[in-house]
């Protein structure tokens, strides 16, 4: 008697049947998950890992609606980011950002969003209680300042600024006015080495391009390097 009669036997027709059913599943299974990880890959920035700005758009707001006002939104600008891509090359600027973008991922935790929103400007939303913030800021600016070791050995002294704004503080809970908020708090303590928490004055500095025009009470103009 051969083999395959006793393994008939032992199992039966309805066994085999759905066994054999489920052999062209599995490829369609190892299809739907590269198709996964695909699209997951589209949905981050290649040189950070953070979240583009679309998905981190999209994920910031589902956090804004579930924490309300213990959410914290992080803006984060690079200091001197041109000079070290001028003085050391673009590798360089490139293994700055990186780096940052690990310090920052590393410091919001598992629970936020961390997103490039283009260039060296990178953001972060969070639930974080309001008596912690001042606390998590400044240990956020001393990781942003710790030195760069580049990939031919040299190190690179770099600073970050940061500006925050919450529900709170700020007095809405749009995504864009915190944004805006939190990015005109950065500029006011830009070159500081402190993290600048917004209040409901920044939301009416004007922007372009999501670029803040100005400091609230100034009217200037202009992007820091």
């Amino acid at each position: 008697m051969s083999s395959l009669p006793r393994i008939q036997g032992r199992f039966g027709p309805r066994t085999l049947l759905l066994t054999t059913a489920a052999l062209p599943l599995t490829g369609w299974a190892v299809h739907a998950l590269t198709l996964h990880r695909q699209l997951a890959a589209t949905r981050r920035d290649p040189l950070t890992g953070l979240l583009r700005r679309d998905s981190y758009t999209a994920r910031a707001r589902r956090l804004l609606a579930r924490h309300g006002d213990d959410t914290a939104v992080i803006m984060v600008d690079a200091d001197r980011f041109k000079e070290i891509n001028d003085s050391l090359g673009h590798a360089a600027g490139d293994t700055v950002l990186a780096a940052f973008g690990a310090r920052l991922t590393a410091w919001a935790g598992p629970r936020a969003a961390t997103g490039r929103l283009g260039g060296d400007e990178l953001a972060a939303i969070l639930p974080v209680a309001a008596p912690l913030l001042e606390q998590r800021l400044a240990q956020l600016i001393r990781m942003l300042h710790a030195p760069v070791v580049l990939d031919d050995g040299r190190t690179v002294d770099v600073a970050a600024s940061v500006g925050a704004a919450t529900p709170h503080t700020a007095g809405t809970r749009d995504l864009s006015l915190l944004q805006r908020a939190a990015d005109a708090a950065l500029y006011d303590g830009k070159h500081t080495g402190r993290a600048v928490i917004a209040t409901t004055a920044h939301i009416a500095v004007p922007s372009i391009n999501g670029r803040r025009a100005g400091r609230p009470g100034t009217g200037t103009w202009g992007r820091a390097a």
